[in-house]
C-alpha cells in the first residue's frame, strides 16, 4: 500500500468530488464559473470536501490509537462508548447551557467523551479474560448503556429530535461558517504522530513499557485525550460515522504491520478516501437526492467488518 497512490487517489476523487451535485458545474467551465457557480464551490462544495477529509482521517486515526493503547484491533470511538458519551455531553449542554456557543459544547463534549473513555478502560483493566471479540462487545454494551441514558433525558426534555440529529452522519449541511471546527483536529493530528513511537511502546503493556523509562499512565491519558478532542469535533460538525475508525487501522495493518508511526500516514489517507468516496457514492447513487454519510459508510463498513471478522477466524483456525 504505496503512499503515493493513496494521495494520488485521494486528489482525483477531491477534484471530482467538487463537481459532483444537484447544481450542475463541469469541469470544463472551471475558468468560465458565473457568479453562482462560484458561490456554490466556495461556500458548500469546497466546505464540504474539507471536512470529508479531516473527518475521515482524524476517525480513522484515533482508531488506530485506541487499537494500540487496548492491543485489540476491534475497538474503535464507536465500540469504546466514546462517540456515545460525547453525545451525552451534547445533550447536557443543550440542556444546561441553551445558548451556549459551538465552542462550548464542544469542550462540554470533549468532557464527556474522555469521561466515558477512561471508564471503559478502567472496565477494561478489571477483565480477566481480554478476548479479541469480547472487550468489544463490553464497549457496545457501555457504549448502550449510555445512549439509553441519553435517550431517556431526550425525551423527558423534548430534545429527541436534535439528538437524533447527531446520530446520523451527514455532509449535506456543511457550508462555510459551519464546518470551521473540524481545524482543531489538525494539531491534534501532529501532535499524535510526534508521540506515535510512545503509543506504540505503550501497547506493548504497563510493565514493559515502564522497564523502558516511559510513563505509562501519562502517554495513555494523553491518548485518550486526543481521542476525544477528535470525536468531539467530528459529532459537533458531521455526526457519527460508524466503522471508520475500526476498519481502517485493520485495512492499514494487515499490509503495513503494527507500527503506529509508520502507519499513521496511510492510516489518515486511506480513512480520508474512503469517507470521500462513500461520500461521492451517497450523492450520486439517488441522485438527485443523497443519503447520509453514516448509511454509506455503514453498508460498506459493515461488509469490510465481517470479512475482517471472518479472515480472523480462518487465520486462528
Amino acid at each position: 500500500m504505496k503512499k503515493r497512490y493513496l494521495a494520488s487517489a485521494l486528489v482525483l476523487f477531491s477534484i471530482g468530488s467538487l463537481f459532483v451535485g444537484v447544481s450542475a458545474i463541469s469541469p470544463l467551465e472551471v475558468f468560465d464559473l458565473t457568479e453562482d457557480q462560484l458561490h456554490i464551490l466556495t461556500a458548500s462544495r469546497f466546505p464540504r470536501l474539507i471536512s470529508i477529509l479531516l473527518a475521515g482521517a482524524s476517525i480513522s486515526v484515533c482508531g488506530l490509537i485506541m487499537q494500540q493503547l487496548t492491543r485489540n484491533k476491534f475497538v474503535s470511538p464507536t465500540t469504546a462508548g466514546t462517540m456515545d458519551s460525547a453525545r451525552l455531553g451534547v445533550l447536557v449542554s443543550l440542556m444546561i447551557f441553551t445558548s451556549a456557543s459551538p465552542l462550548q459544547k464542544m469542550s462540554i463534549a470533549f468532557i464527556f467523551a474522555l469521561l466515558g473513555t477512561f471508564v471503559f478502560m478502567k472496565i477494561l483493566d478489571r477483565i480477566k479474560f481480554k478476548d479479541v471479540i469480547f472487550v468489544p462487545l463490553v464497549g457496545l454494551m457501555f457504549g448502550n448503556i449510555i445512549s439509553s441514558i441519553t435517550t431517556f433525558f431526550a425525551y423527558k426534555n423534548d430534545l429527541i429530535q436534535n439528538m437524533s440529529a447527531w446520530m446520523q452522519g451527514d455532509f449535506s449541511l456543511i457550508v462555510s461558517g459551519r464546518y470551521e471546527l473540524m481545524y482543531i483536529s489538525i494539531p491534534v493530528m501532529i501532535l499524535a504522530y510526534i508521540f506515535a513511537n510512545k503509543f506504540t511502546i505503550a501497547g506493548m503493556g504497563e510493565d514493559f513499557s515502564t522497564s523502558l523509562g516511559l510513563n505509562y499512565r501519562t502517554v495513555v491519558n494523553l491518548g485518550l485525550i486526543i481521542v476525544a478532542f477528535v470525536a468531539s469535533s467530528v459529532l459537533l460538525t458531521v455526526g457519527m460515522i460508524p466503522f471508520l475508525g475500526l476498519i481502517i487501522p485493520n485495512i492499514v495493518s494487515i499490509y503495513q504491520g503494527d507500527h503506529l508511526k509508520k502507519n499513521l500516514p496511510h492510516t489518515a489517507l486511506l480513512g480520508a478516501l474512503f469517507v470521500l468516496v462513500c461520500d461521492i457514492i451517497g450523492r450520486v447513487v439517488i441522485y438527485p437526492y443523497e443519503l447520509p454519510i453514516s448509511l454509506t459508510v455503514g453498508v460498506i463498513g459493515s461488509g469490510i467488518f465481517a470479512y475482517l471478522l471472518i479472515r480472523r477466524k480462518a487465520y486462528e483456525v
